[in-house]
């Protein structure tokens, strides 16, 4: 299972990213997983929590944003989204093995708490367990790193 080796190296670089921008803590970890990049969601979701024990992380969830299959049909000039198991275009049926887009592991995001809290909001802070809302442009106290 390399889920769990790509999961300590998340880890590292996220952790490394926030304690650069002076976090205490990371709230959640935003991540782009492509189709093909031969990473099973469901084991790295398995295996983040135990890479992420005593870190900054360690009570941070992951966020995974699926990205599907894109190829480049060059006899149609176009880019297709093929059947599940197929590299062939749907239009014309040429075989193609150019990848557009399907192959990505990348952090698209890092939130984390935008202050210390006090002590009366430590009890309740993301940090602590607690949800918070997370929607862009919403005062929930956190902010963005490394987007």
């Amino acid at each position: 299972m390399h889920e769990l080796s790509i999961a300590l190296n998340l880890v590292e670089i996220v952790e490394e990213a926030a304690r650069r921008a002076g976090a205490e803590c990371v709230v959640a970890v935003h991540l782009r997983l492509g189709a093909m990049s031969g990473v099973v969601r469901e084991a790295l979701e398995f295996c983040f929590p135990l890479a992420a024990q005593d870190t900054l992380l360690a009570d941070a969830r992951l966020e995974i944003e699926m990205v599907p299959l894109v190829l480049a049909c060059e006899p149609c000039g176009r880019e297709v989204r093929p059947a599940k198991g197929s590299f062939r275009c749907p239009f014309c049926g040429t075989p193609s093995a150019q990848i557009c887009q399907g192959r990505e592991l990348e952090v698209s995001g890092i939130e984390v708490p935008d202050s210390e809290p006090t002590v009366e909001e430590a009890e309740t802070s993301a940090c602590s367990g607690s949800e918070m809302d997370d929607r862009p442009g919403t005062a929930d106290g956190k902010r963005d790193v490394g987007r």
